[in-house]
């Protein structure tokens, strides 16, 4: 079986044949098309081989994949700045986008820019969406699914068909939270959304996305509805939105959460809520990234519970964890992950303290603090399910866990009032 780099240049038009020497910088690209990693991966592998920044639009100028170095780069991609070459980029004389190519440190070669021509015409001919309406009515049919179950199925694929969008097969919904770790720019929001939609689009051509509310004014949160029920096809969204985000917007943490796929479009309320449930999740949980409702384990049922009555959970979490929480924030004790981690360790104190590097009476100490506030204990079997539970509750409410050291005055010894303590 002939190699990626030569099936590249049998493409090749005569005149225009790569050297041999070229060849090797052609590979990735190749492999990129043919494992359907997705026009932006197919992107950056084209300007790693030419040793440019590329900018791919569809005829109409939406931005389909960007390979820059900074945002200020891909701006000047975007406005066709100073150096930037555009190229037209036809499939049977048909324009199907457009190539702005920034070189960086020379011209490219003209027989490799000859070659990757079809080839990321192709590509941009399969990742251009079907036409639909406006991104603000995409935006209002998704906050819709959220804030109310339809009466019936008829009126989901109804209003969905007016925006362009086929939801007869049901489908599913993806929700990406983005916190930045430092200062960032006014519009990083809208960029958010922007390298979202061409993240998920790569994967899924007619995906619809919108930038929800949030209370949060220091993250942002982006809604995906992926219109099919396939389960493979929503997992490719999400790693195909997650490698862009991680590509295009650094200094961020991200967390993702994706529903279960629905072959009921009246369902797809439901699995918006199951999305952002799962995205808050992640969010609190270090230890995950990306989770998809379905295999949640015991955070399924909290889950459930939680978009049928939220109220329960905060009970439930009230009646936990939460005062070991308060007295955390408080006195930056650390119970909350010194019980993390006594649960992770099957209730062993030596490994929780190895793993903590503390010593076992310290150890010892914040798990009998943690009796006293929240009169469940941890050396019974009832007492640990109720508390792995109300931790789980915790994250299920978007609650992190509060860090610091053991600092507050008299912790070698000294008792605080618990849950019921009289004083």
């Amino acid at each position: 079986m002939s190699s990626p780099a030569r099936r590249v240049r049998d493409i090749a038009p005569a005149h225009a044949a790569p050297e041999e020497s070229e060849l090797g910088a052609l590979e990735e690209v190749s492999t990129a098309v043919e494992s359907g990693a997705g026009l932006p991966e197919v992107v950056r592998a084209a300007a790693r081989a030419l040793d440019a920044s590329l900018l791919l639009s569809d005829p109409g100028g939406a931005v389909l994949a960007v390979a820059a170095r900074s945002k200020a780069d891909e701006g000047s991609l975007t406005e066709a700045g100073a150096g930037v070459q555009t190229i037209e980029l036809r499939l049977r004389d048909e324009l199907v986008g457009r190539l702005r190519m920034r070189p960086r440190s020379g011209t490219p070669s003209p027989a490799l820019v000859s070659v990757l021509r079809p080839l990321l015409a192709g590509e941009a001919d399969r990742a251009r969406a079907p036409g639909r309406a406006s991104e603000q009515a995409a935006a209002t049919f998704l906050r819709e699914l959220l804030e109310q179950e339809p009466a019936d199925r008829g009126a989901v694929v109804s209003r969905a068909r007016d925006l362009g969008i086929d939801v007869r097969r049901g489908g599913s919904v993806i929700a990406a939270r983005a916190h930045p770790l430092v200062p960032a720019d006014e519009d990083w929001r809208a960029r958010m959304l922007t390298v979202s939609e061409r993240g998920a689009r790569a994967a899924v051509t007619d995906a619809v996305t919108a930038l929800a509310e949030r209370s949060d004014a220091r993250a942002a949160e982006v809604l995906v509805l992926v219109p099919d029920s396939d389960e493979a096809l929503a997992r490719r969204a999400v790693e195909s939105l997650l490698r862009e985000l991680q590509a295009n917007l650094h200094g961020f943490t991200f967390a993702v959460g994706r529903s279960r796929a629905s072959a009921d479009p009246q369902k797809l309320h439901r699995a918006a809520h199951e999305a952002l449930l799962a995205a808050t999740v992640a969010e609190s949980d270090p230890d995950h990234e990306v989770l998809d409702f379905g295999g949640l384990g015991a955070y399924l049922l909290l889950l459930s519970v939680m978009i049928d009555d939220p109220t329960e959970i905060q009970r439930f979490y009230a009646d936990t964890v939460e005062p070991l929480v308060a007295y955390d924030e408080q006195y930056e004790t650390g119970l909350v992950p010194t019980l993390e981690t006594f649960l992770e360790c099957d209730g062993n104190v030596a490994q929780t303290a190895q793993r903590m590097y503390t010593h076992r009476h310290t150890i010892r100490y914040r798990l009998e603090r943690a009796r006293e506030l929240s009169g469940l204990d941890v050396g019974s079997s009832e007492g640990r399910e109720k508390l792995s539970l109300g931790l789980k509750a915790m994250r299920v409410l978007g609650i992190a866990t509060p860090r610091g050291p053991a600092t507050e005055t008299g912790a070698e010894a000294g008792r605080v009032p618990g849950r019921h303590d009289p004083r």
